[in-house]
C-alpha cells in the first residue's frame, strides 16, 4: 500500500513551520512534499537589514533542502488547485507545467503587497516583501546619493536625497530608521556640494507610528525616528504619485526618487481559485485550520481565517505570531488525520513584540514588559538569533563586522527596477527576461494587491515580520512602461525603468539617473 501524500503550497514562516513539524512527525509514513517559488525560506523581519548593508542577502536565506529532511522540493509557484481531483497545478521557474497529487493539502501561500486605488502608486512605487525587493532598495539609494554628491542643480540633489516611505507599520518604520542611518553614514564620508543631508519622510494615514503596538512603545519608536531626523507624519499619506515626486494628502508636493509602499498585506489572490468561502479574500477554516467540507485540505498563515477563541466572533490576525504557530498546529492535525497523534484547536497567547530600529535602538514588550533603550535592542536581537531556524552563527558575524567596521556602500546592479513591480504575486521571485509569469495580473486597483473599498479606510494592516514569533513570508501586473529586458536609462519614483528594451531615450522632462 502507498504512503499518503500530503502536499505544502508555500514555505512562508507558516509553511516552513508545517513541513518541518511533519518531517519530525511523518517520517516514513507519508510522503511529504514542498512547493515553493524559491529554494529557500526567508526570515522576513532581518530584511530591513539586508536593504541597509548590515546582514548579506544570504543571511536571512535559509535552505529548506538543508534543513528540512524527509522533505521533498518542488521549485514552482501554484496557479490553482483543483479541490475535487485532489491535486495543485504549478508552473516552474522554466516556464514549464506540473501537477501534484495529494491526499492531504495544506495551503499556506501567505499575502501579497496591498495596492490602494491611489494614482501611480503601482508605477512608480515599490514594496518590500522579498529579497530582490531589499536588494533594489539598497542599489537605489546608494545610486540617489552617489549622484546627489556630483549634481550641479540643488533642486535635483534635494529630489535624489528624499526618500518617502509609506505605512507606519512594522516594515516601514525599519526601513525608514535602518535608511536614514544608512545615508547619513554615506554623506559623512562623501558630503554634498550643497550642505544637503538627506531627508527620510514615514507617512502613515494612522494617529501615531506602530498603532498595533503599546503607546509606550510607540512613542519610543516616534521619537527614536525623529531623534535620528526622519520626518514623522501622522495622518498623511500619498494623494498621487508622479515621475517627480509625490503628492500629499495634505496639498504638499514633495519632490523624490524614492517612494517605497509598506501599506500592508492582502492574502495571496490564489486562496481565491478555491471557490471556497472567504473572509475579506482569506480561506475560512475551522479551529483545527480544516476547510469546512473538505476534511483533507488544510490553510495557514496569512491566506487563512482561523477562528480567534480567546476573541469569539474574531479572527487571529495576519502577524508573525500567528502564522508559525498556525504551522505547528496544521502539521499536528493533518499527522491526527492520518492516525498519528491527536487533532488540537488552535489558540494563542500574545508573546509580545519587537522592533529593530537600528543600532542600539529597539521598541520591545517581550511579554508584555515595556524595554527601554540599549536593553530592548539585545533582546531584539537575541530574540531574532534565536528564532532562526539556520545561519546564526553568520548573522552574529555580520553583526559584529558591522560594530566595528563600517559599511560597504556600494552598487551591485544586480536588480533592476523592472523586475520587482509593486504589484506582483511573487515578491520574492525577481523578473527575468523570457520567463512567463505564472499568474497574470489586472491592472492596478484590480490586480493581487488591489484594495477593497474597505481597505482604503486604514491603510497600514501590518505586514507579518515583526513580532516575538517569526514572521510568514510570502509572496502580476507590469507597469505598462517596464519591459524585461531593458537597461533602465532613468529613474522614476521608486526607480521604475520607463524605456521597453532597445536604445535608451531620454525624456526630456526627467533628468537621467545613469543606473545603468
Amino acid at each position: 500500500m502507498s504512503r499518503p501524500r500530503i502536499v505544502i503550497v508555500g514555505a512562508g514562516f507558516a509553511g516552513y513551520r508545517t513541513a518541518r513539524t511533519l518531517s519530525r512527525l511523518m517520517r516514513h509514513k507519508a510522503d511529504v512534499t514542498l512547493l515553493n517559488p524559491t529554494d529557500y525560506f526567508l526570515y522576513l523581519p532581518l530584511l530591513p537589514q539586508v536593504a541597509a548593508g548590515i546582514l548579506e542577502p544570504r543571511r536571512v536565506s535559509v535552505s529548506l533542502s538543508g534543513t528540512l529532511p524527509h522533505v521533498r522540493l518542488v521549485l514552482g509557484e501554484a496557479d490553482s488547485v483543483d479541490l475535487d481531483g485532489q491535486s495543485v497545478h504549478y508552473t516552474d521557474p522554466e516556464g514549464g507545467g506540473g501537477t501534484l497529487a495529494y491526499d492531504r493539502l495544506v495551503l499556506a501561500v501567505g499575502s501579497v503587497n496591498k495596492l490602494l486605488p491611489i494614482p501611480g502608486v503601482a508605477e512608480y512605487a515599490h514594496g518590500f516583501r522579498g529579497l530582490p525587493e531589499a536588494l533594489y532598495l539598497r542599489d537605489h539609494v546608494t545610486r540617489q546619493v552617489e549622484l546627489a554628491a556630483n549634481a550641479d542643480d540643488p533642486k535635483s540633489c534635494a529630489a535624489r536625497c528624499t526618500f518617502v516611505v509609506v505605512g507606519a507599520g512594522y516594515t516601514g518604520t525599519e526601513v525608514a530608521a535602518h535608511g536614514q542611518m544608512y545615508t547619513d553614514a554615506q554623506v559623512r564620508r562623501h558630503p554634498l556640494r550643497h550642505g544637503m543631508q538627506p531627508r527620510w519622510m514615514l507617512l502613515d494615514i494612522a494617529p501615531r507610528v506602530l498603532p498595533e503596538m503599546d503607546e509606550r512603545l510607540s512613542r519610543t519608536a516616534d521619537r527614536v525616528l525623529r531623534q535620528r531626523g526622519v520626518e514623522v507624519r501622522m495622518g498623511t499619506s500619498v494623494k498621487e504619485a508622479t515621475p517627480g515626486g509625490v503628492l500629499l494628502t495634505d496639498g504638499e508636493f514633495v519632490d523624490t526618487r524614492t517612494l517605497v509602499w509598506c501599506v500592508g498585506v492582502r492574502p495571496d489572490p490564489l486562496v481565491e481559485s478555491t471557490g471556497q468561502p472567504l473572509e475579506r479574500g482569506r480561506l475560512l477554516v475551522d479551529p483545527h485550520l480544516q476547510v469546512p467540507g473538505r476534511p483533507e485540505v488544510f490553510a495557514c498563515g496569512d491566506a487563512a481565517a482561523v477562528p480567534d477563541l480567546n476573541n469569539p466572533g474574531t479572527y487571529t490576525p495576519m502577524t508573525a505570531q500567528h502564522a508559525w504557530r498556525h504551522g505547528k498546529v496544521a502539521a499536528q492535525n493533518v499527522a491526527a488525520s492520518l492516525g498519528v497523534g491527536e487533532r488540537r484547536a488552535y489558540r494563542h497567547r500574545d508573546l509580545g513584540f519587537v522592533v529593530d530600529l537600528g543600532g542600539t535602538k529597539a521598541a520591545a514588550n517581550p511579554l508584555g514588559v515595556p524595554l527601554p533603550g540599549p536593553l530592548a535592542g539585545a533582546v531584539t536581537r537575541g530574540y531574532h538569533l534565536a528564532a532562526m531556524p539556520g545561519n546564526r552563527v553568520r548573522v552574529a558575524a555580520d553583526w559584529l563586522l558591522d560594530s566595528v567596521l563600517p559599511r560597504q556602500a556600494v552598487q551591485l546592479g544586480l536588480v533592476r527596477s523592472w523586475s520587482v513591480p509593486l504589484d506582483t504575486s511573487s515578491p520574492e521571485l525577481a523578473r527575468v527576461p523570457g520567463r512567463p509569469e505564472p499568474r497574470e495580473t489586472a491592472p492596478a486597483g484590480s490586480g493581487p494587491g488591489a484594495a477593497t473599498a474597505a481597505d482604503t479606510a486604514h491603510q497600514d494592516a501590518s505586514p507579518p515580520g515583526h513580532t516575538t514569533e517569526p514572521a510568514k513570508n510570502q509572496p502580476g501586473g507590469e507597469p505598462a512602461k517596464a519591459q524585461p529586458g531593458s537597461e533602465p536609462g532613468e529613474e522614476l519614483v521608486g526607480g521604475v525603468a520607463a524605456e521597453p528594451p532597445g536604445p535608451v531615450k531620454r525624456r526630456p522632462d526627467i533628468p537621467a539617473e545613469g543606473d545603468s
